[in-house]
Formats: C-alpha cells, structure tokens, sequence
C-alpha cells in the first residue's frame, strides 16, 4: 500500500522541488538584477553658478562636463543670474533629482545657507565653487581670491610708484569678491594710493559702464589714476566707459579672471587693460568634482582647497595660456 502511495505522490513531489528551484532561481536573478542596477546607477552631479553670461562661469561649466564625462555622469548646468530665489528653486530641483553632488558657486554667500541644508538633509554633498556659502557645505574649493587681489594692488603701486588717486569698481556680497577686495587693500594700505570712489558693478560689463561713468562724472579729468576691477567683466565696462568719456590717457586697469576676452583686449594696441590675475575655472571645477565624489565614497577631506592665480600682463600675454 505504501509503494502504492509512494509511486502515485513522487511525481508531485518532483513536480513541487522543480518549482521551489525556480522560485528560488528566480528570486536570485530579482536580487541579482537589483544589486547589478544599484551598481551600474548612473551618477548625476548639479552645478549653479552666477551667470552664464560671464565667461568665466561658461568655462566653469565646460569644465564640469569633461568631469562629468570622464565618470560617465550626467551633469546640470543652471545659470542664477545673480538672483538668490533662483539658484535656492535650482538647489531644490537638484535634491528633488537626487543628484550625488551639487557645485554651488553662490551667489550670495549667507543668504544660501538654507538652501544649503536642505541638500545636507537630503544626504547630497555640497562642493562650494570659487566663493564659499554658509549652512554647511562640505569643502570649497577655489582660487586664492585674496592673493589674486594683492598682486593686482601691487602691480597698481608699481606703476603708479606708491601714490596716486585710485577707484575700486566692486561686486555681488560673495567671499571671492570680499577676498580680492580685502588683498588689494591690503596691498596698498601702507602706500600713499588714495581710494577716491568704490562703486558695485554687480560683476557684468553693463552694470561696470554704467558705474564707472558716474564716476568719471564725480571726478574731474586727470583725477583718476587706476582703476581695480573686481573680473575682467567689469574691467572691460570700464574701458568701454573711459573710451565713450575720452578720458583714456588718464588712467589704466586691472583686473581678475585672466578671460579670453580681456586677454584679447589687452591684446590691441592703446588698451588700457594693463594686467588681470588670471584663474583656471575648469580646473577649479574638475578639482571640486573630485573633492565631491570623495565625500560620496565616505573619504575625508580638506575644508578649504585653494588654487593658486598668477598676475598676467600686457608685456607676457605671450607666454599665458589661458582658458
């Protein structure tokens, strides 16, 4: 009788061990699937910068699509416009995206600071970009700003041989444009170079003119001596403006960023854009990829991250590289 049962149930039970072994086949392949899915995830890294209508962001931004390229990453690019609500909506598209890195090249050091800790909450780490921002960020990386603004006023005591009337055509409330002003006055505090109008060109040739025009208005010709502009956006409105006021054999510039199209400029003959402390942005921001996806593996990092500038002038245009 049990022979019986045995030859009617055995192939049942074959039946059922066949399907437990697929079952559990296909149990491993959804678990095998799903690792291999979380292995191959597809790294996606956020950059807000000012503008994309300064050069020197569009290089930033080349930049960090060589990087993002090299990792096999998809990057996005936002351009703040200057505009504070605008890049705190772009860090919040970038959480709701789930980025594993955000660039913030802030656009207003203190007041991003919320935005800032939104993404910290979110687990996202935050590599400040050129300036830095409160609220928590993980490194920031950027160029020695103060040392780009104490060769620019060294040079200005060069060759104005320590004294002379000077204006400061300054920028947006952001660490690197604090950095480059405290350097240069710095650099001429113990001179006999006088200070005679500080203005904000907001960073943009356009706002620059604008400024520098109202100053040439308040200061009679032959008054000026030197103008320190906080980029070479600014430094080109300004010759734009002493070019329209014909005031051109008055006084000569200085800027920073090193661009492409101030070097250019420099370039022509009777320009009066005398030198810039040039930058590397693309460099800047494939560093800051690196020191972010650091902080994504769980690696410890340094808190600041400087990037050393050199004085470019007319006389070695020759030898500069540029972006």
């Amino acid at each position: 009788m049990k022979k019986a049962m045995y030859k009617v149930l055995a192939p049942f039970m074959v039946l059922l061990l066949l399907m437990m072994a697929a079952c559990s086949n296909g149990s491993s392949d959804k678990t095998s699937s799903s690792a291999s899915d979380s292995k191959d995830k597809k790294i996606k890294i956020g950059l807000t910068v000012g503008t994309l209508s300064n050069p020197f962001f569009v290089a930033m931004s080349k930049g960090v699509e060589e990087a993002g390229k090299e990792l096999g990453a998809d990057v996005f690019v936002e351009s703040a416009e200057y505009d504070l609500a605008k890049q705190t909506s772009q860090i919040e598209n970038f959480i709701t995206k789930k980025v594993d890195v955000i660039l913030l090249n802030a656009v207003d050091t203190k007041g991003i600071a919320a935005a800032v800790q939104q993404a910290k909450d979110a687990g996202i780490p935050v590599i400040a970009v050129d300036t830095n921002a409160d609220g928590g960020v993980d490194a920031t990386v950027t160029s020695d700003n103060y040392q780009a603004g104490k060769l620019a006023g060294e040079y200005v005591i060069e060759q104005l041989g320590g004294k002379g009337n000077i204006a400061i055509i300054d920028g947006p409330p952001v660490s690197a444009v604090t950095d480059r002003i405290k350097g240069f006055e710095d650099a001429i505090k113990d001179s006999k170079i006088k200070i005679v109008a500080k203005q904000n060109g907001e960073g943009n040739r356009e706002k620059a003119l604008t400024v520098m025009e109202s100053i040439l208005q308040a200061n009679p010709s032959g008054s000026i001596d030197a103008v320190f502009a906080i980029n070479d956006p600014e430094a080109i409105g300004v010759e734009i403006a002493q070019e329209q006021a014909d005031r051109k054999d008055e006084f000569f510039i200085v800027g920073v960023d090193g661009a492409p199209e101030v070097t250019e400029a420099m370039a022509k003959k009777g320009s009066t854009i005398r030198a810039t402390s040039a930058q590397s942005p693309s460099d800047m921001v494939k560093k800051a990829v690196e020191i972010g996806m650091k902080v994504k593996n769980g690696e410890d990092v340094e808190d600041l991250i400087k990037v050393p500038v050199k004085l470019v002038t007319q006389d070695k245009l020759d030898s500069y590289q540029g972006w």
